[in-house]
């Protein structure tokens, strides 16, 4: 398959999953968008449509303690960096939404540095 296909396939898978996880006041959504040399996060409330904490490989604070975006570690760090932004916020729970992507690798390792941070998915 081409990148496009690929990325059209993607797109639809995500379509498909926004139909059910919505992220409230209570629980907002942790969204989560991988390309192949960074990925970023952001934990969002869907009923006001605001983005209430957002991170990402290219930000200046995870370029200190990270050279690489697109490593499992770099992944990792990033869940973990998301948690304790969320948390200062006073987001403790959050619904996962993998954004059409597999549940592996640096989404898996995200997820787990997230839960690692304190936030309950």
């Amino acid at each position: 398959m081409s990148k496009v296909a690929l990325s059209v396939s993607r797109v639809r898978r995500h379509e498909r999953v926004r139909k059910v996880v919505v992220g409230t006041p209570q629980r907002p959504r942790l969204n989560v968008f991988r390309s192949s040399k960074h990925i970023e996060a952001q934990v969002i409330d869907d009923t006001a449509g605001k983005t209430l904490v957002a991170v990402s490989s290219r930000s200046k604070d995870f370029r200190a303690k990270m050279k690489n975006g697109a490593s499992k570690s770099a992944a990792r760090t990033l869940g973990k960096l998301i948690a304790e932004r969320a948390k200062a916020k006073g987001v403790v729970a959050v619904v996962f939404d993998r954004g059409g992507y597999l549940y592996h690798g640096r989404i898996k390792e995200l997820a787990d540095g997230a839960r690692e941070g304190g936030l309950k998915f």
